[in-house]
């Protein structure tokens, strides 16, 4: 791919926001990759995701500074859905191949796979350090806050067997034997007489008794289960973050 023209300033592009083609954010720059062969810039690697850990290459085709973001010529759907490639500090011609196929671009076999910018030229006149163009950029950090979930802890049923004693009172009905006895009348006489005037004789009851007996049963008494439902509280989090500073020194009129 050859670089769109005057893609010098691309090497300031890092830590800038990086847009789509109808302005919605895509990510912040991370590196700026090369092309080996001509020294020109050639990919973005953006740090996507809430939390900045992914990163995703975009060609930088067709990319323009947009006030202090970069604005590419891609929709951040097609961004976050390239390859995954880890920015290691190249890319092997396997990768930019798969980059370009899926960003609808041909591979041009005659260059050499993009590298990360390591030594920029000067385009500044900066004192203290890396060159710069005429203006400063102040940054600071920003806290993104999510949440995740995790195990909070287990709860269990389970079921075992104790035993108890039970007193119950029954009624219980049983026989005695009762001596009874009646005069001589002239009702009975007959009765009473038709035996041997004297002898020796044996009469024999039967008693019945009642007696207690007891059977045991399973009876179902109730259908118990674990289930869960969800509360929502709120925790304080607190974390440092940093923010850029500028003053001026000597003969300044601020505007």
């Amino acid at each position: 791919m050859n670089a769109p023209n005057d893609m010098t300033e691309a090497y300031d592009w890092n830590g800038r926001t990086v847009v789509d083609s109808d302005g919605d954010k895509i990510g912040k720059v991370d590196q700026v990759y090369l092309d080996t062969a001509t020294g020109e810039p050639e990919w973005l690697a953006v740090n996507t995701g809430l939390f900045g850990t992914k990163t995703n290459f975009v060609p930088l085709q067709g990319a323009t500074p947009a006030g202090g973001d970069v604005r590419v010529a891609y929709g951040k759907d097609e961004v976050k859905d390239a390859p995954g490639i880890e920015p290691d500090g190249a890319l092997s011609d396997a990768e930019e191949r798969t980059l370009w196929d899926h960003y609808g671009l041909d591979y041009d076999s005659g260059h050499d796979a993009g590298t990360v910018d390591t030594a920029r030229g000067p385009v500044g006149n900066d004192v203290s350090g890396p060159e710069t163009d005429e203006a400063m950029t102040r940054s600071e950090e920003e806290l993104a806050v999510g949440t995740r979930t995790k195990e909070g802890g287990r709860a269990r049923l389970r079921k075992y067997v104790v035993t108890e004693d039970v007193t119950t009172t029954v009624p219980v009905r049983k026989e005695k034997a009762v001596l009874e006895t009646e005069p001589i009348t002239d009702a009975n006489v007959d009765a009473a007489t038709s035996g041997k005037d004297i002898s020796e004789e044996e009469h024999e009851v039967v008693l019945s008794e009642e007696e207690v007996v007891t059977e045991k049963r399973v009876v179902p008494k109730e259908r118990v289960r674990l289930g869960k439902e969800t509360v929502t509280g709120e925790q304080e989090v607190s974390e440092e973050i940093r923010k850029e500073r500028i003053e001026t020194e000597g003969d300044v009129e601020s505007r």
